[in-house]
């Protein structure tokens, strides 16, 4: 299974911007990939996924226009790239791998369909 590891979290203002990073220990092509959020006192929830030929994308309603998903599978790594950030979008940021080399739909919002996960990373956004 690939090792994951996000980075990129920090403190910032209502407004900002940030882009959080998902470096894979191996090659993630072959692999959809996911980024969730988990804020706090809250239940985990899934935010967005690409297919592994980045030709596909999917947001939930909370992110869509402010949030965009990419991926460089020749540096093994996913993206996230947040704008117009809001306090409610503080909580620690997970990325997930679902190995789909022919592409076949699943469900993007089952924790279940991910073999792999990082450790997360946290953001706050002060009011």
């Amino acid at each position: 299974q690939v090792q994951l590891v996000e980075s990129g979290g920090e403190l910032v203002q209502v407004g900002a911007s940030l882009r959080l990073s998902c470096a894979a220990s191996e090659r993630i092509s072959e692999h959809a990939l996911a980024w969730w959020r988990q804020a706090p006192g809250k239940e985990r929830e899934w935010l967005a996924v690409i297919n592994w030929r980045g030709s596909i994308r999917d947001y939930t309603d909370s992110v869509k226009g402010r949030f965009t998903i990419s991926r460089d599978n020749t540096k093994n790594t996913a993206f996230l790239q947040m704008d117009s950030l809001r306090p409610e979008d503080t909580g620690v940021y997970s990325c997930g791998a679902h190995r789909n080399p022919v592409e076949e739909g699943f469900d993007v919002a089952d924790a279940q369909a991910y073999e792999s996960w990082g450790r997360g990373t946290q953001i706050i956004v002060s009011a």
